[in-house]
């Protein structure tokens, strides 16, 4: 095992871990990614620098060592630490184990969308041991140690490239029967959750060849991309998986993904609205918007080079995009289509994105084509 720190300003608690995983019979070998300041002050680009010279320090460390056997990484690291292990942490194969134990000082749901990496969270700050950060490092020890010691895999492992899909709550029911038909056809089914953090990994799974083909049954990240910018950086989400069979239905383009109602924007609350859940409310798009959304999908298809198939439930786009929903609109659904349709056949058909009929339509048309 390796672990990663910065040994210039947490070497206490370094080695404290490293004790722990020795006595769970772990051998550890150690990469310093320290800034190395010598206690100099640095400004801002200075310092910015230094972490990135430290994260390809560390890559290259990593690349030159010699595996025998599984191999993981363990990284301990506060705000500065902690960032420039993630960066690390990311370039390592998703099959690798990768464990970061950080006090967690901002949201990392945008570093590690789409990688394999275990957070262990401190609470309090790494600046000396105590009650609480030996907790923590006694669990991250704990955890590590079961990583480093576990016989994987426990079953049968599937050699094939799966079927990728989208999904989200609003759309999980029409992706339950999707799925229950392309398992029940023999294929493997790997989803992935739109919310605009999950197309991240998706967009890397079609890169790293996990997929024969593709069914984005939600592409809601337009709206979380291009109109709410609350996202990872994906700039590949649409065009990634050109070179493979896929089916696109038109699942979330309807709604903007917002946070908690409370303190939504006075702009939005004056549109149809209702809370997901108590963390997240969905406000309907404007017929602007959704035609932007349809702009960018259609020059992202046109740009494939394996069969593209989109079908187009008239019906309703989102569980609350139906006769009595809170967003109901058959208006945007046209609206979408017609501009669509400006840069791609498609196939118009009646029913809602989670009727049965709609599921079996998309995995009828994913068979024409593959």
């Amino acid at each position: 095992m390796l672990l990663m720190a910065t040994y210039d300003t947490k070497a206490e608690e370094a080695e404290y871990l490293i004790a722990a995983l020795t006595a769970l019979g772990v051998d550890v070998d150690r990469c310093d990614i320290s800034l190395h300041a010598k206690g100099a002050q640095w400004g801002p680009e200075e310092k910015l620098k230094g972490m990135k010279d430290a994260t390809a320090r560390a890559i290259a460390e990593i690349g030159t060592t010699k595996a025998g056997g599984r191999r993981m990484v363990v990284a301990i690291g506060g705000g500065t630490g902690g960032q420039i292990a993630l960066q690390v942490l990311r370039s390592l194969p998703i099959s690798m184990p990768k464990v970061l134990v950080t006090t967690l000082p901002f949201d990392p749901r945008y570093i590690i969308a789409d990688s394999s990496i275990v957070l262990v969270p401190t609470v309090a700050d790494l600046c000396g041991l105590n009650a609480t950060t030996r907790t923590a490092l006694d669990q991250a020890a704990a955890i590590a140690g079961g990583l480093y010691h576990s016989t994987l895999p426990t079953g049968p492992i599937s050699l094939k490239p799966s079927i990728g899909v989208t999904t989200l709550g609003v759309t999980g029911a029409g992706t339950d029967v999707l799925c229950d038909r392309l398992r029940a056809n023999g294929d493997e089914v790997t989803v992935f959750h739109a919310n605009g953090f999950g197309g991240a990994a998706f967009t890397r799974w079609a890169q790293m060849g996990a997929f024969k083909a593709v069914v984005d049954y939600t592409p809601h990240e337009l709206t979380r991309n291009y109109i709410a910018g609350a996202h990872v950086d994906m700039p590949e989400r649409f065009t990634a998986m050109g070179h493979l069979p896929r089916v696109v239905l038109p699942g979330g383009v309807n709604f903007i993904g917002m946070g908690e109602a409370a303190l939504l924007p006075d702009v939005y609350k004056e549109r149809p609205h209702y809370a997901h859940s108590p963390l997240f409310t969905h406000v309907q798009c404007t017929k602007a918007e959704i035609e932007t959304c349809a702009d960018i999908l259609g020059e992202a298809l046109k740009a494939a080079t394996a069969p593209v198939r989109v079908l187009i439930p008239m019906g309703g786009f989102s569980s609350e995009d139906r006769p009595g929903g809170t967003i109901e609109s058959e208006g945007l659904r046209h609206a979408f289509a017609d501009r669509l349709e400006t840069h791609i056949p498609l196939t118009r058909m009646p029913g809602h994105i989670n009727d049965a009929a709609v599921a079996e339509a998309a995995a009828d048309l994913l068979g024409e084509i593959t």
